[in-house]
């Protein structure tokens, strides 16, 4: 496996195994569980299960990641986006963002001036909330997860 290449949790490791467990029993190959974790590894480029387990950590779930789709409020216009990049800051609470939304949203509250928005690239605590806030307190970005 490449060191660039973030690895996948270790619950989407057990979540492949699970899954190419049942796929061979669908074909009449019968492996155990703690087989289909070995080759999980292997396919990730491991010796073992072992060492690609230990090289997972003990981190915290990530809370984001790229693909999914979202929803939530950006400027006190609601959205639905998908997204298209994930930044861990320093420390693990806060990440960086960057959503592809799915329509374009107004950003300026001026009745004879429009600005719209198809792409926002905003920084999150873990709960999805923005510290950026409008001049009225409220947060820039509040996902609904």
């Amino acid at each position: 496996m490449s060191e660039t290449s973030p690895l996948p949790e270790r619950e989407t490791l057990k979540h492949l195994a699970r899954r190419l467990r049942r796929a061979l029993e669908n074909e009449g190959n019968f492996i155990s569980h703690s087989e289909a974790l070995e080759l999980v590894a292997h396919q990730h480029g491991y010796r073992d299960w072992n060492t690609l387990h230990a090289a997972c950590g003990n981190k915290p779930p990530q809370p984001f990641r790229v693909g999914s789709k979202i929803r939530g409020d950006y400027l006190g216009q609601s959205f639905s986006a998908e997204i298209v990049s994930v930044t861990a800051l320093a420390g693990g609470d806060r990440y960086t963002l960057t959503l592809d939304l799915d329509e374009a949203v107004d950003v300026v509250t001026f009745d004879r001036f429009s600005a719209f928005r198809k792409r926002v690239r905003a920084s999150v605590r873990r709960d999805g909330i923005s510290d950026a806030r409008t001049s009225n307190g409220e947060p820039h970005l509040r996902l609904a997860l």
